[in-house]
């Protein structure tokens, strides 16, 4: 009869070793329940705060927050009401263009309302020394290919932008002003008389607001286990 050990020679281990990766199995296994349980109460705190940064988060919508136009409620229907008569009209009064730019990010288009505002406080420049930096800044945000809040206009009027940036003069972004001018007065400006918030500033409406409550945050992680929190209202 062969030699067991040549037949299966991983069977070959000391006593000594046997006992060392025994006390180490035991450990781990000692070890494993008591890390599912901190992961899992760290998920769980993990969780936790993503409900309560979204709840805080819709609360402030609800609350009349930047973003929301129900904060322009103190606007007076007779007010809104000439809104609507030009676009040009809109944008002279203050609250007017602050209604219109929240609006613009709903629609995650504010970049043309910030542009034509930036446009604006350029051409108020008082000497040629401020022009350059202001130049520079206006063309690097909005203008520039890649630019962080680019806007959209066509390759000729960009062209003739760019190549005035060296040696801005005070009429340097008029064209493309005006190109973003008429974007947003031919398909903006119709959208936002059309959407709930203006509608509800012409009848004189106040926006009804939901009483909500805010959690206390001193409860713990314990509270909560075994409640699966309702996504469908988000």
């Amino acid at each position: 009869m062969e030699n067991p050990l040549l037949l299966f020679p991983q069977l070959n281990i000391s006593a000594s070793k046997d006992k060392s990766y025994y006390k180490v199995m035991k450990s781990t296994i000692k070890e494993e329940p008591h890390k599912a349980s901190k992961s899992g109460a760290k998920q769980k705190r993990n969780r936790l705060s993503l409900l309560l940064q979204k709840s805080e988060f819709h609360e402030g919508d609800h609350l009349g927050k930047p973003g929301n136009l129900a904060k322009a409620a103190s606007v007076s229907p007779e007010q809104a009401v000439k809104w609507g008569e030009s676009f040009d009209k809109l944008l002279s009064e203050k609250a007017g263009l602050d209604a219109f730019t929240k609006f613009l990010k709903t629609e995650f288009s504010e970049e043309n309302i910030e542009f034509w505002i930036a446009c604006e406080d350029y051409k108020k420049s008082k000497t040629a020394h401020e022009l350059l930096p202001k130049a520079k800044t206006i063309y690097e945000t909005f203008i520039q290919k890649d630019a962080p809040k680019e806007v959209n206009l066509d390759f000729q009027t960009k062209e003739v932008t760019s190549q005035s940036i060296e040696q801005p003069i005070i009429t340097t972004f008029d064209a493309a002003q005006n190109t973003v001018y008429r974007l947003m007065e031919q398909d903006s400006y119709p959208r936002f008389l059309r959407s709930d918030p203006y509608l509800n500033l012409v009848k004189g409406r106040n926006p009804s607001r939901p009483t909500l409550r805010r959690r206390s945050r001193s409860f713990t992680v314990n509270d909560f286990q075994g409640v699966r929190p309702d996504f469908t209202v988000w």
